[in-house]
């Protein structure tokens, strides 16, 4: 592991945030994923607006946006960073199996600032993926968050990753 790795620490092992105001201000976008796998049955109830507690996906999509801009306040040593535009879009994906659903959860955040936005984008899928959890678990407790995961991110020292 390299030095450069664990530069969240100082040389004597304590925890700092990281000096970014000599780095230079670049244009950043980072974009995200989760994936929810629920029972298809628990999807129909979406789709057709027929949970209680509301639209489900509008909430979940407006709690994503909401919670990439306070990321800063909930990941420890995450820079505060000013946003220019997030967006989180969600759909529905077909798969071969007879009782499931997914719901694939995509958020894009973009910066010109001295650090990246993955973490924004990581939260708000996140924080997605649980509102649906949330608003559907009284009928499908068995909903899982099967996974969320960095998709695309450019700008910065260490140049573009694109997983796609």
């Amino acid at each position: 592991m390299s030095e450069q790795s664990l530069n969240h620490f100082t040389q004597d092992g304590r925890p700092h945030m990281v000096d970014v105001s000599e780095k230079a201000i670049t244009k950043r976008t980072a974009v995200a994923e989760s994936l929810v796998r629920m029972q298809r049955a628990t999807r129909d109830a979406i789709v057709h607006q027929a949970m209680r507690k509301g639209d489900v996906l509008t909430i979940a999509e407006l709690a994503g946006i909401m919670a990439a801009k306070k990321t800063s306040e909930l990941i420890p040593l995450c820079h505060p960073v000013p946003i220019h535009h997030v967006s989180v879009d969600m759909d529905f994906e077909e798969r071969d199996h007879p009782e499931c659903a997914w719901l694939r959860i995509e958020a894009q955040v973009d910066t010109a600032h001295q650090t990246g936005v993955e973490m924004e984008a990581l939260t708000a899928c996140t924080v997605a993926a649980l509102t649906v959890y949330d608003m559907c678990k009284k009928v499908d407790r068995a909903i899982e968050i099967e996974y969320t995961r960095l998709v695309y991110k450019s700008g910065g020292e260490s140049g573009t990753f694109d997983r796609r």
